[in-house]
């Protein structure tokens, strides 16, 4: 694992946000989001070598999102540019039950890739990665994405690259039965699990965290993290079960705080952490992500998170 190129590699649907900065007034402050590319940035601010792999829109949001992750020192070399669709929008509203998203995704670029978008330049990328980072999303949005989804999973199986599946489930973008049956199987395929707990309800009928973790596990995941928001987490690996407890803070927007776990999470375990050491930093790192618009702009950097763990004498 150590000789890998990577630390850290997403595939997914990245997107351009609008963010609801005063709630119902039509202010929105432009940003980035699609899930997996967050986490991808979380990754590359906290130290990882990161790379993406997507289709992008030949557009101005599409080159808008390349310059980013160049600016970020995110590797884009399997990236592929579709000229007869766009780039994915989306649009976030804030109100008393929290954040809501809506979607201008139909028909986009990433919703149209193909497991023949696993080019060889992709399945190398994936093949020099210590992880893989795919989401229930980039499942949701299209069929093919799906099928891509889950071969680029037994790609990464079959080369011995690790696999990790945040679950975000979204129910404006599938049924839940075929929500239900795809991610039934993508568990199967990964060695880290991360749902949240709004979540794991509507997957399997319970949300007591000991039944979650037995359940994932019984599908075929090694590792289970059961994000709880400000309450912190409950994990299950194969070796261990432990509850890291979260930070209060003042949260502005909670958008992409899942993706910014994920990231640090997987770079601290792939720069040697251990799983209570690294999910300790991934919560202080999702804290700070909550305390600032947008999915990307909040992402902290390491010595951010380093200072709130010493406040927090964790």
């Amino acid at each position: 694992m150590a000789m890998k190129r990577f630390d850290f590699v997403a595939l997914g649907e990245p997107m351009v946000e609008f963010n609801q900065t005063h709630p119902g007034q039509p202010d929105y402050l432009q940003g980035f989001g699609g899930d997996t590319s967050n986490a991808t940035l979380a990754a590359a601010r906290a130290g990882a070598r990161s790379a993406y792999l997507t289709r992008l829109g030949d557009d101005t949001w599409g080159r808008a999102l390349m310059a980013l992750w160049a600016t970020e020192g995110v590797n884009t070399d399997a990236i592929d540019i579709d000229a007869t669709a766009p780039t994915g929008v989306y649009f976030v509203t804030h109100g008393p039950q929290g954040h809501e998203f809506s979607y201008l995704r139909a028909g986009s670029a990433a919703s149209r890739m193909t497991p023949a978008n696993l080019s060889p330049v992709a399945r190398q990328t994936i093949q020099q990665a210590q992880w893989l980072h795919v989401s229930g999303i980039s499942l949701a949005i299209s069929t093919s994405a799906c099928d891509t989804v889950l071969a680029a999973m037994a790609w990464a199986r079959e080369c011995q690259t690790q696999v990790s599946l945040d679950a975000n489930l979204r129910l404006k973008l599938w049924p839940l039965a075929r929500a239900q049956a795809c991610l039934k199987q993508a568990i199967s395929l990964c060695d880290v699990f991360l749902p949240s707990e709004d979540e794991v309800k509507p997957l399997m009928g319970s949300d007591d965290p000991l039944a979650v973790l037995d359940w994932a596990q019984q599908l075929g995941a090694r590792h289970v993290v059961l994000k709880r928001g400000a309450r912190g987490a409950v994990v299950r690996t194969d070796a261990q079960q432990f509850e890291i407890a979260g930070h209060a803070t003042q949260a502005v927007d909670a958008t992409g705080a899942g993706d910014c776990f994920a990231g640090n999470l997987l770079t601290r375990l792939a720069q040697g952490d251990d799983w209570p050491q690294a999910v300790r930093y991934a919560n202080a790192a999702a804290a700070l992500s909550v305390q600032g618009f947008g999915a990307v702009a909040p992402l902290p950097k390491p010595e951010a998170v380093r200072a709130l763990l010493q406040k927090a004498g964790a």
